[in-house]
């Protein structure tokens, strides 16, 4: 009879552990939320909905995108993640960067999982033919300032992109890649996806992992294992974890995001791929991006969609934060905002030399998506890639492993981690 595992979350890490064990072992997939469906309204509507007053906290999106879960922080900062089949790749925009650097200094090689993952995972950077022409602009203007904008390759058939500006509410016209489509694999070859399964904590005795104890709806639900991966994401790990009698590291990194932006009439911003290019510094990276949180609750974005641009400023802030008892704790430190000031003003220079007035730009709402760090992967873990604080049979294979924040998209590393962590899973049998 065949060993079971049981992969905890659907999103890039456990979707690549379920379709990479299935064979091995077999395999149920636990995923919280629902099927994922798109985001279907259209802009104006919500630009309506907006003049009702009805929308005026952020929370509110789980109303009317149940797969866009809103955590608050400190700072006024709110915390951004997906729920349902696909995880935060669902609401992604889909980006294809390689970043291992930090993995690489603690003795770990990735080369053979990217170069698998370049063969599975298509990827394309020849959209620079889709931008409109302020963004062209904004381009050269980058160049010119001697910023070296670079391309974003993006995860997908974008050859075929209609430039709707949807990807981050997720793509109607299926042509940007996302995690489901490991899981399509993986349930092809038998894994069985359970939706709406809440993994509370898993259950352990003398350094074994016997299974995890989940709810259903208002039942609680045991299931036994002989393998479990939790892949529930930066925040959601750490919980379970915690739950479970497993202490993890006040060392929080969210990747915090701030947007400035002016109104330019007739961009059409939010009807372009976004971030089509980034501008990488030390700290941060800046990159045009449609904000579509803040047009749907923010007071100062209350203008025509099609009249607003913006510029992305996404920090590599300092590990200093936690999450406790579903909790979290993370404000930005003296450093971050430094950080964030200085890309700031590159931006408002930015804006300046497109023609926009400096004194006019507004910002955005502080928010982060990318969390991680509460179990950093350390040299002393580079082959094994697991913490001696898990049972033997229990890995963790999601942001929670790296151990300094990227300031950067990391789902492509994020695959490559759970690439590596399934070679081992299916090596050692467990």
């Amino acid at each position: 009879m065949m060993d079971k595992a049981i992969v905890v979350g659907s999103g890039a890490g456990g979707a690549m552990c379920a379709k990479e064990l299935q064979g091995r072992f077999q395999v149920t997939i636990l995923e919280a939320g629902r099927e994922f469906r798109p985001f279907g309204a259209n802009l104006p509507l919500i630009a309506k909905i907006r003049k009702t007053r009805l929308l005026f906290d952020a929370r509110e999106i789980e109303w009317i995108f149940s797969a866009m879960k809103i955590r608050k922080a400190g700072a006024g900062m709110i915390l951004v993640s997906g729920r349902g089949t696909g995880g935060t790749t669902t609401i992604s925009t889909g980006n294809a960067l390689r970043l291992d650097g930090d993995l690489r200094a603690l003795g770990i090689d990735l080369d053979g999982e990217f170069a698998e993952l370049s063969a599975e995972i298509p990827v394309f950077a020849g959209h620079r033919e889709k931008w409109h022409p302020l963004t062209r602009s904004f381009f050269d203007i980058c160049r010119e300032m001697k910023l070296d904008p670079q391309i974003m390759p993006k995860m997908g058939d974008h050859a075929r992109c209609r430039s709707c500006g949807r990807c981050v509410l997720g793509c109607p016209h299926g042509i940007k890649w996302d995690s489901r489509q490991l899981l399509n694999q993986a349930q092809k070859n038998g894994a069985r996806l359970l939706t709406g399964h809440r993994v509370e904590r898993v259950v352990h005795e003398n350094g074994r992992a016997l299974g995890v104890l989940a709810r259903h709806g208002l039942r609680k639900k045991w299931l036994p294992a002989d393998l479990v991966i939790l892949a529930a994401g930066g925040l959601g790990t750490p919980l379970v974890l915690q739950n479970s009698g497993i202490t993890c590291e006040a060392k929080l990194f969210v990747d915090p995001v701030l947007c400035v932006a002016a109104e330019m009439k007739g961009s059409f911003q939010n009807r372009e791929l976004p971030m089509p290019f980034a501008v990488q510094k030390k700290g941060h990276i800046i990159s045009p991006y449609f904000d579509h949180l803040s047009f749907f609750f923010n007071r100062d974005w209350r203008r025509k969609p099609g009249d607003i641009y913006s510029l992305m400023i996404k920090l590599a802030d300092e590990n200093l934060g936690s999450v406790s008892r579903g909790r979290v704790e993370k404000t930005l430190t003296a450093g971050d905002r430094k950080n964030l000031e200085e890309a700031a003003a590159t931006c408002a220079e930015m804006f300046q030399r497109a023609g926009a007035d400096k004194s006019r730009l507004f910002f955005g709402t502080l928010n982060a998506g990318h969390p991680g760090g509460t179990l950093p992967l350390t040299a002393a873990q580079a082959k094994s890639f697991h913490d001696p604080r898990l049972p033997e049979n229990l890995f963790v294979a999601d942001a929670s492993l790296f151990p300094a924040s990227l300031g950067n998209p990391p789902i492509l590393t994020i695959l490559a981690m759970a690439k590596r962590i399934a070679r081992i899973c299916r090596r050692d049998g467990f």
